[in-house]
């Protein structure tokens, strides 16, 4: 193995900065995972999680290490001895080794990126035993052995997320397996396979990841485009949501990192499906509502939104706003750009009443200025004050005021007198 990448590691993973020094460690300790694969890719972020292979008891040296330097140390895993060490804003996992070498420990891992070793000791070389650097190198992902993607069958579907979040290919050898066994999914919690398709739709190529994760059966239990009717309809949706939709919408950085995965994820899966998945209640109806409006809005073609948000009627209209307030660029990220980016300059605007609707008036003040009594009318005269505030018919609390006993006088009584506190 030669010397410049591991001097290139050492490096990029800056030690100096971990919250606990190298001699601290056990003399055998090593870096294993997705730091180096990440420090040899150079794209560490700042705190980095640590992941280490020791040879002896790693909850015990979690818990030492938590009383001599601080922190907390929680136990992960009691049967495989893996703890976890949180301190000063990091995150240390540690694993007793298993096999008889560093090397055995290795070979038991997903794919052959993520089998590499940097030794803690002064002067090892990176432990290299199923050529992940070269493919590192040729920026292919390739599974250690079929045996070891059965060991876990959440890996099956970390092939595909990991191939996207890294913009590798993936190996057609390891493609066949995953292809192969894509019925041992279900096996895994669904929480697991939840986080893993959460990571997926973040990635910047995640809309050609859950392309590849459906054309290869991983998720057929869950998603909607996996058959049916409309499956060739969401993944042609799928296919517009890539990173060249963020920036013809206009998104910044921080509003696409919140829409981009929930547009990706509402693409395949229902809230039905989400509750399969012991998604969040939260996620369900985020994905549900927006779902729904995609199909209202978007029937035709993208071209044509224009045209059916036009025809829809005012209550429509403000009932959209409404339900996708807080996820309205996860809708507009497939929509033409000119619009794209006039509704998102609106929906930045906190005073446009449109989009971010607000009662003018509570119902308290309403009751005591109108004389009127908690009943549907004044839930009724409510919601029409909120219509009439959203198209700019009414302004301020006193133009509400005059507006509300205006529409008070003039409703026509249906079935008795306009209910009166007395």
């Amino acid at each position: 193995m030669t010397g410049a990448p591991t001097r290139q590691l050492w490096q990029r993973l800056q030690p100096e900065r971990w919250p606990l020094p190298l001699e601290a460690l056990p003399a055998d300790a090593a870096l294993v995972g997705g730091a180096v694969r990440d420090g040899l890719l150079d794209r560490l972020g700042p705190k980095p999680d640590l992941d280490l292979v020791v040879s002896g008891d790693a909850i015990a040296l979690c818990r030492a290490l938590a009383r001599r330097h601080g922190g907390s140390a929680v136990v992960l895993d009691g049967e495989r001895c893996m703890a976890r060490l949180v301190i000063r804003g990091w995150s240390l996992d540690l694993a007793r080794q298993e096999g008889a070498s560093l090397e055995a420990d290795l070979g038991r891992r997903d794919y052959t990126v993520n089998a590499i070793a940097l030794p803690l000791r002064p002067g090892a070389a990176l432990v290299d035993p199923s050529g992940g650097l070269e493919h590192l190198r040729q920026r292919r992902l390739v599974a250690v052995s079929e045996a070891n993607l059965l060991a876990d069958p959440l890996r099956l579907l970390r092939g595909v997320r990991l191939a996207a979040q890294l913009g590798f290919g993936l190996d057609p050898s390891s493609e066949a397996w995953i292809r192969r066994h894509h019925g041992r999914l279900p096996e895994v919690a669904p929480e697991r396979v939840l986080a893993e398709l959460e990571k997926l739709a973040a990635a910047p190529l995640g809309h050609r990841g859950l392309a590849q994760a459906v054309a290869t059966g991983l998720l057929g239990p869950w998603s909607a485009a996996a058959a049916g009717p409309a499956a060739s309809g969401d993944l042609a949706l799928l296919e517009r949501l890539g990173p060249e939709r963020v920036a013809a919408a206009g998104l910044t950085e921080a509003e696409a990192a919140e829409a981009l995965p929930l547009a990706r994820l509402a693409a395949l899966f229902d809230a039905e499906a989400l509750e399969r998945l012991r998604s969040s209640r939260k996620l369900q109806q985020r994905a549900g509502r927006l779902r729904s409006w995609r199909q209202r809005l978007e029937e035709g073609q993208p071209e044509e939104v224009s045209a059916v948000i036009a025809a829809l009627p005012e209550a429509e209209r403000l009932q959209l706003q409404r339900q996708l307030e807080a996820d309205l660029p996860a809708l507009l990220l497939a929509w033409p750009a000119g619009l794209a980016q006039a509704w998102l300059g609106r929906w930045r605007d906190p005073d446009d009443r449109l989009f971010h609707p607000r009662p003018p008036l509570d119902g308290r003040r309403l009751q005591q200025a109108c004389g009127l009594a908690p009943s549907p009318l004044l839930g009724e005269l409510m919601e029409r004050l909120l219509l009439e505030q959203a198209f700019g018919r009414v302004e301020g609390a006193e133009a509400a005021l005059r507006w509300a006993r205006h529409w008070l006088e003039c409703r026509p009584e249906a079935g008795g007198r306009t209910p009166r506190r007395d």
